[in-house]
C-alpha cells in the first residue's frame, strides 16, 4: 500500500527530499519580507501631515461626508482606505485677475462689464482674502473643489457680478475719474457680504487698471479740455468783474473824498465870510501899515478910517 502511495506522489511530480524543511523556511522568510514591504508602503498613507498655514479637511470616502472640524497643522493618523484629506490654506492670499499678454488667450482673466450708457469697460483687479478655518469644511462641502478652482470659478464670477452692479449704475466718465474710489469701496462691500457665508474673508479689493474704447476716452478728454477752458474763462470773467468792482469802489471813494473836501472848504469859506467885517479889514491894514504914505495912489489917497475910541 505504501508503494502505491509513493507511486501516486511520483506520478504527480512530488518527490520528498531531505531539503523540503529548508524550502518551507525560505518561503516563510519571503512571505515576511513581502509583508514588511507592504507595511512600509502602506504605513505613510496612514499618517497625514498638514503643513503650517493650512487646515486638513477629512473626507469620508464611503459616504462622501466631511468632518465638521478640520485638522490643524501637524501629524494625524487616518485610514487611507476610508478617508481622504484636502488641504486648504488659511493664510493671506491674493487673487489677481488681469488681461493676458496674448490677445484671445485662454488665460485672459480680465473682467468685462458695461457702464450706465452701455459702454464696455475692461478691468484688471485683485482681491486679497483669508479663509476662516472653522468654515473650510462647509466651503469644501459646497464646491467640492480645491481652493484654486474655487478662486477662478465662483469667486471670479462674484467679482464680475459685483462690479457690474456698481459700474452699471455710473457713467463711464465718472468711473474713470472722480468716482473710481467709490466704485472700489462699494464693490469690496458687496464681495464681503456675499463671500462671508463661505468663510472667505475679503481684506482688500483693488482696481489696478481700467480700459474703455479709444473713441470714448478721446471724447472724455475733449470734454475735459472744454470744461477746463470754460472754467478758465469763467475765472477770468470773475477776475475782471472783481477788478471793475474794485475800480468803481475806488472811484466812488475818491469822489466822496473830493465832495467832502469841497463841502468842508465851502463851509470854511462861509464861516470866513461871516467873520470878515469892515472894522476887521481896517484893523488888519493898520497893523500892516509902516507909517509911510504911498507915493502913487492912483489919484486917490487911502485913508484909514478908525472908529472912535
Amino acid at each position: 500500500m505504501g508503494s502505491s502511495i509513493g507511486d501516486r506522489l511520483s506520478s504527480i511530480g512530488f518527490v520528498p527530499t531531505p531539503d523540503d524543511g529548508l524550502g518551507r523556511k525560505i518561503r516563510r522568510v519571503v512571505g515576511l519580507i513581502v509583508g514588511l514591504i507592504v507595511v512600509l508602503v502602506l504605513l505613510p498613507t496612514t499618517v497625514t501631515y498638514v503643513n503650517p498655514g493650512y487646515v486638513g479637511i477629512v473626507i469620508h470616502r464611503a459616504g462622501g461626508g466631511v468632518d465638521r472640524v478640520p485638522l490643524g497643522p501637524g501629524l494625524h493618523m487616518r485610514n487611507p482606505l476610508t478617508t481622504g484629506i484636502e488641504e486648504y490654506p488659511v493664510f493671506m492670499q491674493t487673487l489677481v485677475l488681469t488681461k493676458a499678454s496674448t490677445e484671445g488667450s485662454a488665460l485672459n482673466d480680465e473682467i468685462n462689464v458695461n457702464s450706465k450708457e452701455g459702454q464696455p469697460i475692461s478691468l484688471d483687479v485683485s482681491m486679497s482674502f483669508e479663509l476662516d478655518p472653522d468654515k473650510t469644511p462647509n466651503l469644501y462641502s459646497t464646491f467640492r473643489r480645491d481652493i484654486q478652482a474655487i478662486q477662478h470659478g465662483y469667486v471670479k464670477q462674484s467679482i464680475r457680478q459685483a462690479l457690474q452692479e456698481v459700474i452699471g449704475n455710473e457713467e463711464i466718465a465718472a468711473v474713470i475719474g472722480p468716482k473710481k474710489a467709490e466704485a472700489v469701496n462699494q464693490t469690496q462691500m458687496l464681495l464681503s457680504q456675499r463671500l462671508a457665508q463661505y468663510g472667505i474673508v475679503v481684506k482688500q479689493f483693488t482696481i489696478n487698471e481700467l480700459r474703455a474704447p479709444p473713441a470714448v476716452i478721446e471724447a472724455i478728454n475733449q470734454k475735459n479740455v472744454m470744461q477746463q477752458q470754460a472754467l478758465t474763462s469763467q475765472n477770468e470773467l470773475q477776475k475782471n468783474t472783481f477788478q471793475a468792482q474794485g475800480d468803481s469802489i475806488k472811484a466812488m471813494g475818491h469822489a466822496k473824498a473830493i465832495l467832502a473836501e469841497a463841502e468842508a472848504q465851502a463851509k470854511a469859506n462861509e464861516l470866513l465870510s461871516r467873520s470878515v467885517t469892515a472894522n476887521l479889514v481896517q484893523y488888519e491894514m493898520a497893523k500892516r501899515w509902516d507909517g509911510k504914505m504911498p507915493q502913487v495912489a492912483g489919484g486917490a489917497m487911502p485913508l484909514l478910517q478908525l472908529g472912535k475910541p
